[in-house]
């Protein structure tokens, strides 16, 4: 099924696959109505890249396209996520967007919990290659920042760094996939194609939670 002329919502991470399936979406004829962003607990940082709330409504502010957001520990962020679903759906909207690749239990995931509210799932980069996804957000014009890193997996040096295709020369260099879809990096995108205006991020401090380092920035 297309989701050519149909209403929309995107599971907005603030990161490159997830920008880069709504780019798809939306060059496919698909009427975005909400970008749906998971939050911790406090509701301050986004549950996946840490970004703080402020730079996850600027994005949406330059896309043009409602932010809904749902706070939710780890413990039930399931339920909170089919609770907000279970909302679009009755406001009429079909279809949601992801932006997962490959990893099959993540796709179970959201087939599961978009079953229980009668939402369609949307996969528009899924099983594609994931370098070339990467090179196709770059060449499009898309520009993305790296905000966190696994801990032992790729170095803290990397926070910060523009993903262009120097970076993603390093990355492989250093021996880890740069498509990051396994989580071993983490970014937030500020400018391309589809936004109305360039974010400019301010630097912060570096900080360490949950396996991972986060490079905070702010708008």
């Amino acid at each position: 099924m297309g989701i050519e002329n149909c209403h929309f919502f995107c599971s907005w991470s603030g990161g490159k696959d997830s920008c880069l399936a709504l780019y798809r979406s939306l060059k496919a004829g698909g009427k975005p109505r909400l970008l749906l962003t998971m939050l911790t607990e406090n509701g301050e940082r986004s549950r996946s890249h840490g970004l703080c709330i402020d730079l996850v409504r600027k994005q949406a502010a330059a896309l043009k396209i409602p932010l809904v957001t749902r706070s939710a520990s780890w413990d039930v962020y399931e339920n909170v996520f089919i609770s907000a679903l279970d909302g679009f759906a009755a406001d009429g909207i079909g279809f949601g967007v992801f932006g997962d690749i490959d990893i099959d239990d993540h796709r179970r995931w959201v087939e599961k919990v978009c079953r229980r509210t009668g939402i369609q799932p949307c996969f528009p980069l899924w099983k594609e290659k994931r370098k070339e996804l990467l090179l196709e957000f770059i060449n499009e014009g898309f520009k993305a920042t790296i905000v966190a890193v696994r801990d032992g997996v790729l170095d803290r040096s990397f926070l910060g760094r523009v993903l262009d295709e120097d970076t993603v020369k390093e990355i492989e260099e250093a021996g880890v996939d740069a498509s990051g879809e396994e989580g071993e990096f983490h970014t937030v995108v500020t400018d391309g194609p589809v936004f109305s205006f360039r974010i400019d991020l301010k630097p912060g401090e570096q900080y360490f939670y949950e396996g991972c380092w986060f490079q905070d920035v702010s708008v």
